[in-house]
Formats: C-alpha cells, structure tokens, sequence
C-alpha cells in the first residue's frame, strides 16, 4: 500500500533505539526522507546509513529534546536542508523503576519530565508554526498504557504520558481547523531483539535491560492475552499508518499496541 510519503519529510525524535530505529525505517520503506532527532547522534546515523543503504534518504540532526533552543535549530535546520516537515513522530523516551517513596527519586523524576513531557512539548510546538502556515501536517506521540491504568514503581513517568495524552487531545482540537492531526500511540512492553537496535542513551541499556532476557520474555508474555511482546515493527507500522493521509479523518486519538494488556 502507499501511503503517499514519497518525498515528504519527517522528523523521528529519538529515532536511533529500538521503537524509535523501527519507525524511522519504515518511514523510509515508505519513500519518506527521514530526519532522525537524536541525542545519541552516532546511534542516529547507524539507523541512516540503513535507510540510504536500501535507497532511501536520511539525515541525522543532534538533538536534546529536552533543550527548546536544541529542538528548534533541529527544526530549522531541517526545513532549510532536508525539507518542509509533514510529520512529527515524538518518540523519545525514558524511565526507570523507582517507587514513588524513594527518597532519593526525585532527580530521576526531574529527568523523566524533562525528557518525556517537556521532550514532547517542545518539539510539538516548534513544528507547529510551519504545519499551520501550509495547512497541513500530523504529529504522532509515543504514549503508554501506564499513562491510561497506571504503572507499579512507574508512576512519575505514567505522569508524563497521561500529560501526552491530554495535551494531544487539546492541541488536536486547537489545530484541527488548520488541517493539522494530533494523535497518541501507546506501546506494550517492545524490546530490541539486540544491543546493536539501542544505543549508549537507550533504558534499555540501563536496569531495563535486565528485562530483555528469554526467561524474563517469557514471564511476561504471559500478561498479554497475544502471548507474546511487542516487536518495534508493530508500533511503527501504526504509526505511519496514523501519520499518513490514510488516517485523514483520524484525530485526537489515543491507540493502544500493547497485545490486549489494556482494553481501554
């Protein structure tokens, strides 16, 4: 199927690790020329070089998603290199475990708002302008199912994406009249299948990663009426699907991959 992203451009935050890695090349399958916001900018042109090496056109801009001056020098600077943006996939991310008593929480969660709510914030803002000017445009957020039910020694970073999801839905309804579609994904529990998919700045490289092994897959496989976790292609073929004129009549819209964990 195309999907009518034959030369458009698109920016995937964070799109050197694991989901992120997954969504930028079925961006480029798909003809799109993929800029790749990475704080990890090394992580970032792995994933490039595979674009171009299946033909396709990529760029990698260094990016802290976190910094309002990072993120719009990144998207100056690809609307003046690469291209006008059409789509915005915000899908960096990042936590670890923690209870919510810890004492010595807090400069995690500090870290966990800037990356995952301000990170959001931010990039959403700085493309809008330019959406708005050509009357078009769509922004994808990663959200998670621990921002719709909740998640055990998760719960600053279920905070943050309950505040994506919420911001999207009012952005939606702000920007529909422009032409503009705002909409929310929610990932299950996606490994990458190994560490060369995420790099040094990934959580899967931190106490994440002691998840990522075939005795703990399988104990948590079974938490999924599919039985099985999610693979990075599952989440970025939603998302290009929600990003593409397919989705035209698709807004403010939160979607959960996640194997039938949640059934909200």
């Amino acid at each position: 199927m195309d999907l009518g992203f034959s030369g458009q451009t698109v920016v995937v935050t964070g799109g050197g690790s694991n989901i992120g890695r997954a969504i930028a090349l079925a961006f480029g399958r798909e003809g799109a020329r993929v800029a790749i916001a990475e704080i990890d900018a090394s992580q970032g042109e792995k994933v490039a070089r595979e674009i171009r090496d299946a033909g396709g056109d990529a760029w990698v801009v260094e990016t802290d998603v976190s910094s309002w001056d990072s993120v719009t020098a990144m998207v100056q600077r690809v609307e003046r290199e690469v291209g006008p943006i059409e789509a915005l996939v915000n899908n960096v991310g990042w936590t670890q475990e923690v209870a919510f008593l810890d004492p010595d929480a807090r400069v995690q969660w500090e870290r966990e708002v800037q990356i995952n709510l301000w990170g959001m914030i931010n990039c959403t803002r700085a493309v809008l302008d330019g959406m708005v000017e050509r009357q078009r445009g769509s922004i994808v957020s990663m959200g998670s199912d621990a921002g719709r039910m909740g998640e055990f020694r998760q719960g600053v970073y279920a905070a943050c994406k309950g505040g994506i999801i919420a911001l999207s839905k009012s952005v939606a309804r702000e920007v529909g009249r422009f032409g503009i579609r705002v909409n929310v994904v929610c990932p299950g529990t996606t490994m990458p299948d190994s560490d060369e998919e995420a790099g040094d700045s990934s959580m899967w490289r931190g106490d994440f990663g002691r998840w990522n092994t075939p005795e703990m897959r399988e104990r948590i496989a079974k938490l999924y009426p599919l039985r099985r976790i999610g693979r990075p292609d599952d989440i970025a073929d939603t998302v290009v699907f929600l990003s593409s004129e397919r989705a035209s009549f698709v807004t403010g819209q939160t979607l959960s991959v996640s194997g039938g964990y949640t059934m909200i």
